[in-house]
């Protein structure tokens, strides 16, 4: 019988660093996109599962430590039979001479093959690795479990206060060039179908809605729509519109009254910061009903869509409007995680630079809590780009609101002057924005 002998005559070349970047395990990126990452691999020597390229071939994890055992001993193996044996994922212990040759065949290289004392400095520089990532992903900003409170507290203070089937807007006057003004009494004292009506909207309120909101618990004869032969064909939107903040308003001060904190202030400093902030919470909040596809407010279908034009009917110039638009597009495009808008609504109520507060140090206090719940949550949670400068982003967002807010005023003072359209308004609007008539 002639007995075949594999001997591997030919000396190494000099290892280089390309070929020490091939070794066990490690993929090339020519290597990583010639395969499809979903399609099974298989090994080249026996046809078993591949685990990815050793020495410079597909194999499995048995095919690659026989080659590497078998060029460490500088093995010599003889095939019994022709020395052509079909190397299968059952019979590839039997010849190990074609099993081999077979590696060989398929590109197996063992110039590939770390000495020991490579093997030993890479698994060294993989732990070493871990190691440091262990340590940066510890050095990383976390979420406390208290500022994870608060955010909790926010989030539920935003859900009870928020009804995104927007089904309340159907009890609305409608408007008044349909002839057809209705009352908004049920809106404003029995009617609303939101899980806190029965702890913001009683007439059992603290002290502070008391005293600020003193014609909230309305009866029938306070709340009667105006008489139908007052014009106002030009501000046809206004009833409706009147009754839209109203609603807002009162969710605003249900999600202010579950803010950490602000009910430890003085019930003027509660008054003066709801009647500083309501407008720009509401435009806030407006933000989630916006569409960037057709620059509305889109509020449960067609039947509460919102154009520019229906807000001009309401009483409302471009002075106001563009900028509003432009504000609801910008901040729209922040994408802005819920967590981060109730945070956002949150810091911008509890400003220590609104008129008539006195304790300034504790709204201030209260504010920087959360604007330091901000700033983490994006560190930890928003993911790049969309994290990039988006605390700063988001804090310019508040200076446009001051802005919005102070054009609001302006126009509303105009409006308001005239006791044909302040009939119009609810009195909880005309006790939060002023009434310039009384």
């Amino acid at each position: 019988n002639v007995q075949l002998h594999i001997v591997l005559f030919s000396s190494p070349p000099p290892p280089v660093l390309a070929q020490r970047l091939l070794s066990s395990n490690a993929w090339t990126p020519w290597e990583a996109n010639e395969f499809d990452r979903n399609v099974p691999r298989i090994c080249g020597v026996c046809g078993d599962k591949a685990t990815g390229f050793h020495f410079n071939a597909m194999t499995c994890e048995g095919c690659k430590g026989f080659f590497r055992r078998s060029m460490k001993r500088k093995a010599m193996f003889t095939c019994p039979f022709n020395s052509d044996c079909k190397i299968t994922k059952d019979n590839r212990r039997h010849c190990q001479a074609c099993r081999l040759k077979r590696c060989v065949d398929i590109g197996m290289m063992k110039e590939f093959i770390l000495t020991d004392e490579e093997v030993q400095r890479k698994r060294e520089m993989i732990t070493k690795r871990k190691e440091e990532e262990a340590l940066k992903e510890s050095m990383k900003p976390k979420l406390s479990e208290e500022q994870q409170r608060v955010i909790d507290i926010l989030l539920e203070a935003h859900r009870k206060t928020y009804d995104p089937t927007y089904s309340d807007f159907t009890q609305f006057r409608v408007s008044s060039s349909s002839k057809r003004i209705t009352r908004s009494s049920s809106v404003l004292t029995h009617g609303s179908s939101s899980e806190d009506s029965s702890d913001t909207f009683n007439c059992s309120l603290e002290c502070v809605e008391n005293r600020m909101f003193s014609n909230m618990a309305l009866n029938e004869d306070s709340d009667r729509s105006p008489p139908m032969d007052i014009n106002l064909s030009h501000l046809s939107m206004l009833p409706h519109l009147a009754d839209l903040v109203s609603y807002s308003i009162q969710k605003v001060i249900g999600f202010a009254k579950m803010i950490p904190g602000f009910r430890d202030l003085t019930a003027e400093d509660q008054i003066a910061l709801l009647k500083s902030s309501a407008i720009e919470i509401i435009m806030l909040r407006s933000n989630e009903s916006f569409s960037l596809e057709d620059m509305a407010w889109s509020c449960g279908g067609n039947e509460f869509k919102y154009q520019i034009d229906d807000v001009t009917q309401a009483g409302h110039n471009l002075e106001l409007l563009e900028p509003l638009v432009k504000f609801q597009v910008s901040l729209k495009k922040l994408n802005l995680h819920v967590e981060e808008h109730v945070l956002l609504m949150g810091i911008c109520i509890l400003s220590p630079d609104r008129p008539g507060l006195q304790d300034t140090s504790l709204v201030e206090s209260l504010q920087d809590r959360l604007s330091e719940v901000l700033q983490t949550y994006i560190l930890c949670k928003h993911p790049p780009p969309g994290n990039r400068l988006l605390y700063a982003k988001m804090i310019q967002k508040l200076a446009d609101l001051r802005s919005l807010n102070e054009e609001h005023s302006k126009q509303y003072r105009c409006l308001s002057f005239k006791p044909e359209h302040s009939m119009q308004l609810t009195p909880l609007v005309l006790e939060v924005f002023g009434n310039e008539i009384s």
